[in-house]
């Protein structure tokens, strides 16, 4: 009687022990969630107040929308550009175009400055575009 009890308890020892083994990977896991890495905020809305000219401020009006979709379908056609130069802000006001944004190249900056100027003509054109470090 008492060596059947000792076997028992050796099988169930047993298995709480592989029990344990098999929830240790998913336990740690989640431990390591708990403590997430610091990551820079998402939200620049305060440091782009200080700038002037915003996409926000762009009117809705039909001529410099076209303007900015011509300049836009420009940049797109040229795939040598990378994507943040495909992703640059177009902010046309009176036919005036502001240019925003980072590039990945001084060249990227001037081909795309080059663009608007063909479509709009270079005195109308504000290149605000910085080069990416």
């Amino acid at each position: 009687m008492s060596t059947k009890l000792q076997n028992l308890r050796k099988s169930a020892m047993t298995c709480c022990v592989l029990m344990a083994l098999c929830f240790l990977p998913v336990a740690l896991p989640a431990q390591d969630q708990a403590q997430p890495a610091a990551s820079p905020a998402a939200d620049n809305s305060a440091r782009n107040k200080a700038r002037q000219t915003t996409a926000d401020q762009q009117k809705e009006n039909t001529a410099d929308r076209l303007t900015s979709k011509k300049i836009r379908q420009s940049i797109m056609a040229d795939k040598s550009l990378s994507t943040y130069a495909h992703n640059v802000k177009i902010i046309t006001q009176d036919g005036a175009v502001t240019l925003k944004g980072p590039v990945k190249s001084e060249e990227e900056r001037q081909n795309i400055a080059s663009k608007t100027a063909a479509i709009v003509g270079q005195d109308k054109v504000t290149n605000q575009l910085t080069v990416k470090q």
